[in-house]
């Protein structure tokens, strides 16, 4: 059984390590528009030079053509804003099953509409699975499955920071999250904010992680807020909020992006023409580690936690799902839920055909389980899970095993 994955960056190289430890694919591919970054991810993974190829992410019919004899294409190629539907389209083209990692709103709309071109070349696309959105969706998948009767509202958390590098294309992620509208879904019904208007500051709030603090996070466009209410039923509310740390770091990114810097036209400074946007990304990157030292940020970190909230006998409660760490950064937050939704589509645990989010077709159980496997073959104990309830006592932490108890 044959893996390709796309993107040799931090997420995509993680996720190749752990796809080639798995055994569960007899050959494994990398791609990237970038040949010598493939060959070190091969490297890496111990793979032969030839195990990679130079690949035009924005050329679909050539894309098609080297991904067509796969078994499972894992897509990690970023912007997603920009890739993520053309590279779909590529595994639609070539008929291979197909993941990824995409957590722009604008780009799921689109992966979405091609549902049913995907059921017609009978592959299963997985969309979206990565930490937020992947296992937020599955932790708020299981809860309304084996915790509540009733499910009336899901608030997704997010806060990360301090990785080793950060590529320009995370940054355009970020000021393309804050440009548009944002998605959410209130009082039962779809609506859109924006970030610096009034309808956006409304739903910020000051949230305090297990393990990274407490910081104030802002409405972000991610596809959960789209997704969880065609597969929760009852659901009421469905948010998604979040920063990059330190914050700081965020504000320099708001702030160029509130006075329009990252959309206005190119302009001629002197003899040569700067593309505002190009520099503005140029700026932020130099002021990065700066920043970093200024805060006292000196390993990644990072926390996702996903709060629901629900009737169970009678009465109503929350539970909070954090997974929360500090020395992993976006590489393992992001790249070993990659590479779950790859394992458990070529193990046929992903069940049925078309365009598909985590919750639509993947068993939370068969995820966590494997998310701790594979944290354990690295040498961490457990997944770094943490549970806290809120009813009448009050919030309080509870051993995760009382929840999960499937974990063992």
């Amino acid at each position: 059984m044959k893996c390709i994955v796309l993107g040799c960056g931090t997420v995509g190289t993680t996720a190749a390590l752990i796809l080639a430890k798995s055994g569960i694919f007899s050959e494994i591919r990398l791609g990237d528009a970038n040949i010598e970054a493939a060959k070190r991810a091969a490297e890496m993974c111990q793979l032969n030079e030839d195990a990679t190829f130079k690949c035009d992410a924005s050329d679909i019919d050539n894309v098609a053509n080297l991904i067509k004899d796969a078994d499972v294409v894992l897509n990690c190629v970023g912007p997603f804003y920009e890739y993520g539907p053309k590279l779909l389209r590529a595994a639609i083209k070539a008929g291979v099953n197909y993941v990824d990692i995409c957590d722009d709103y604008d780009a799921t709309v689109e992966q979405l509409k091609m549902d049913e071109d995907a059921r017609r070349a009978d592959i299963s696309a997985v969309i979206g699975m990565g930490s937020s959105p992947g296992l937020a969706n599955l932790l708020a998948k299981y809860a309304a499955q084996h915790l509540f009767e009733e499910t009336e509202a899901i608030d997704i958390y997010h806060a990360h920071g301090g990785e080793p590098t950060e590529g320009a294309a995370v940054v355009k992620h970020r000021i393309h999250s804050m440009e548009m509208d944002i998605p959410v879904f209130l009082d039962g019904e779809f609506k859109s904010v924006r970030l610096f208007d009034e309808s956006g500051k409304a739903l910020e709030e000051e949230f305090e992680f297990p393990m990274i603090g407490k910081y104030w996070v802002y409405a972000y466009p991610h596809p959960e807020t789209i997704t969880l209410p065609k597969y929760i039923s009852g659901v009421k509310r469905v948010t998604n909020l979040g920063l990059v740390l330190p914050p700081e770091y965020a504000e320099l990114i708001k702030t160029l992006v509130r006075i329009s810097m990252t959309r206005s036209a190119p302009i001629k400074v002197e003899d040569q023409e700067v593309d505002p946007l190009e520099f503005a990304v140029a700026f932020i990157l130099s002021k990065r580690e700066e920043l970093l030292k200024k805060a006292g940020i000196t390993e990644p970190m990072g926390c996702v936690t996903v709060a629901v909230r629900g009737k169970k006998d009678g009465k109503m409660m929350r539970y909070y799902f954090s997974l929360a760490s500090r020395g992993m950064g976006m590489g393992e937050g992001t790249g070993i839920p990659a590479a779950i939704g790859a394992m458990l589509m070529g193990m046929g645990k992903v069940k049925g055909k078309g365009v598909l989010p985590p919750e639509a077709c993947i068993d939370p159980v068969d995820a966590l389980q494997l998310a701790q496997k594979i944290l354990q073959a690295i040498g961490v104990e457990r997944i770094p899970l943490i549970v806290e309830v809120e009813d009448e006592n009050g919030r309080r932490e509870i051993e995760y095993r009382e929840v999960f108890p499937q974990l063992g």
